[in-house]
């Protein structure tokens, strides 16, 4: 037998220790039930947000007794506010989570900690880019949005505070980011809870001036909000860099790594389009019932209070599954991924169906907490019975909006975004230029939720989530000789 062509092996090679392969985290959150574990870590989520909706009602109360000119200053700010929570928080915080999820995944904690670290990077330059240009061009921004005399003034006032401070938010949304990678959603959910009762006591102390403490006004409530991220920041910040969480930031030695940021900016950076897409689309929807008068628009207000504490809902269970997601596609487990999307989405469904169903059919339950005003109240119950029933498929939509983060593929969902942007202005525009009702442009705000919803999960089912198949490797025939 020839020994030619047969390649000799050297002993020391031979011998030579192959170096250990990172190998996937085992975990409930890889290998556990996948509805419970998705419930389990969306209920602490529920509780942290509802706290956030009762800091707006409180603030709401209480900014009242400033007078008028303040309750409407802060209508004027608050579309900035909620986009700037809206980026840092569900965005980018999400793109965070999904990052530090899939790195875990893999069984890769030196890739998630350096990862935290870019994050945290990333926060405090997006929260400076927002104080520069809430600064400079703020005043400008809230004049366009229809601010005048003491109404403007106000609103500058609590801007100058509260973005003067912006990168504590971004900071703050950031760290519980990291978090929620590691599957942890009952720290970030405690502190949501611990900030709203400290935004509640120092924004009312400070703006109203109660007890010894001199009355500051819009900036004292802008400054008790700043003072709550400031104290959670510190909790977090001990919890995360005493190696108490499964990740922890590397900031000794850090070398700045662009693919690192790449790897969290290629999620959030797309991410941020939809709530900015969110904001542009509501403002065009108000701006067309505007022209109703104040009855109509008072009731699509009450109507889109609705429509915010339900979305903080398909928001719980939207982050709960980022890091199953972002597990799941780091560990290769594609099938479990998809599953745990669907099963979120459903989930969303019927958790804000339900509800909505329930106050399409017996709208006084929602509408008595705001108004007996005749008028208003009948403009109320024409918009919930047009469109609450159609809230699911904005759960639903939400919910596949976060499961595309965790999975880094995000691009899809938000276009879904764009085309109801696009369906709402075109035929928004065809409906005001053919004399339509109000009752014409309900049906518009319900059939776009329609629209976003099967174009989102259209996105899901047509986007390759795993790694392309590989082509097979093409190897030279053997000669006769072979």
């Amino acid at each position: 037998m020839s020994d030619v062509g047969v390649a000799e092996i050297p002993v020391d090679e031979e011998e030579r220790p192959v170096p250990p392969q990172p190998q996937p985290v085992k975990s409930r959150l890889l290998d556990g039930p996948i509805l419970r574990t998705l419930l389990s870590l969306a209920w602490p989520n529920v509780i942290g947000l509802s706290a956030g909706t009762c800091v707006v009602i409180a603030e709401t109360s209480y900014i009242g007794r400033l007078g008028v000119e303040a309750l409407a200053a802060m209508a004027l700010v608050f579309p900035c506010v909620i986009l700037m929570m809206t980026m840092s928080g569900g965005a980018m915080g999400g793109a965070v989570a999904s990052a530090i999820a899939r790195a875990l995944g893999a069984g890769d904690r030196d890739r998630a900690g350096t990862l935290a670290s870019h994050a945290l990077l990333i926060g405090i330059m997006f929260g400076l880019v927002f104080m520069l240009g809430m600064l400079i061009f703020g005043p400008t921004v809230l004049e366009m949005l229809g601010g005048r005399g003491d109404v403007l003034t106000h609103a500058i006032a609590y801007t100058q505070v509260f973005f003067g401070g912006a990168v504590l938010p971004w900071l703050l949304n950031t760290m519980a980011g990291v978090l929620r990678g590691t599957g942890n959603m009952k720290l970030p959910s405690l502190l949501m809870l611990n900030s709203a009762a400290c935004q509640i006591i120092l924004g009312g102390t400070l703006g109203l001036g109660l007890g010894p403490v001199p009355q500051f006004g819009m900036r004292g409530v802008a400054a008790g909000a700043l003072i709550a991220y400031t104290l959670n920041i510190g909790v977090m910040g001990w919890y995360l860099f005493s190696g108490r969480a499964r990740v922890v930031p590397k900031l000794l030695g850090l070398r700045v790594q662009w693919a690192m940021f790449f790897d969290i900016l290629k999620v959030g950076a797309i991410a941020c389009f939809s709530p900015l897409q969110s904001v542009l689309t509501i403002s065009i929807l108000t701006h067309m019932l505007a022209k109703f008068g104040t009855a109509i628009l008072a009731g699509y207000g009450i109507g889109a209070r609705l429509e915010f504490l339900l979305t903080s809902i398909a928001f719980s269970i939207g982050i709960a599954s980022v890091p199953m997601i972002g597990m799941a596609i780091g560990a290769n487990r594609i099938a479990r991924a998809r599953r745990i999307a669907w099963t979120a989405g459903i989930a969303a469904f019927f958790a804000l169906g339900a509800p909505a169903c329930l106050v399409a059919i017996f709208p006084d339950l929602w509408v008595n907490i705001f108004t007996d005003n005749a008028t208003v109240r009948a403009a109320s119950h024409q918009y919930l019975s047009t469109v609450a029933p159609f809230y699911s498929f904005f759960g639903l939509a939400t919910a596949m909006y976060f499961s595309s983060q965790g999975a880094a593929k995000v691009l899809g969902p938000v276009l879904a975004q764009t085309a109801r942007l696009i369906y709402i202005s075109v035929c928004g525009w065809f409906l005001s230029t053919h004399a339509a009702t109000a009752q014409s442009f309900f049906w518009l705000a319900a059939s776009s939720m329609v629209v976003l919803g099967v174009l989102s999960c259209s996105s899901v089912v047509l986007t390759r989530w795993g790694p392309r198949d590989a082509k097979p490797e093409i190897r030279p025939a053997l000669s006769a000789a072979d």
